[in-house]
């Protein structure tokens, strides 16, 4: 269990896995709307998605990745978001709050953010970050209302 004691075992409604991303945002003061993107870019909110890589649950995190934020089940709602969210806020600050650099890092791997010096040439990072930041500026918009 995590710390919203939200029994996982059941399929979340969207407003379930929001009041997650709100609790787990609000605690590493990072922007909800911006976690929310990421889900929806990363697993379109759909708590099993696997993809072809191996990467798990909600905000798509590698095994490796997983298991090094300390995450024992990946599928879990709470600790997916709970893992991404720490991921995300730590490559938002090496990067100094820079979104675009971040998305980068979290969909291609810091190391070729690094290498770049900037977001790397490959197509599905470019597509990425672009999609996550469209996805961003509209849910912005939409919950500003």
């Amino acid at each position: 269990k995590g710390d919203l004691d939200i029994d996982s075992d059941t399929d979340l409604s969207k407003s379930d896995i929001d009041r997650i991303v709100n609790y787990y945002s609000s605690k590493k003061n990072i922007p909800a709307a911006l976690v929310r993107s990421v889900i929806k870019a990363e697993s379109e909110y759909n708590v099993h998605a696997l993809s072809p890589k191996g990467a798990m649950g909600l905000m798509q995190l590698m095994p490796q990745t997983a298991m090094g934020l300390g995450i024992e089940d990946p599928f879990n709602p709470e600790q997916n978001i709970k893992g991404g969210v720490t991921l995300l806020k730590g490559l938002l600050d090496d990067y100094r709050g820079d979104y675009k650099l971040a998305l980068a890092a979290y969909n291609a791997g810091k190391g070729n953010v690094d290498k770049a010096g900037g977001i790397p040439d490959f197509k599905e990072t470019r597509d990425y970050v672009r999609k996550v930041i469209d996805f961003y500026v509209s849910d912005s918009k939409n919950n500003s209302k």
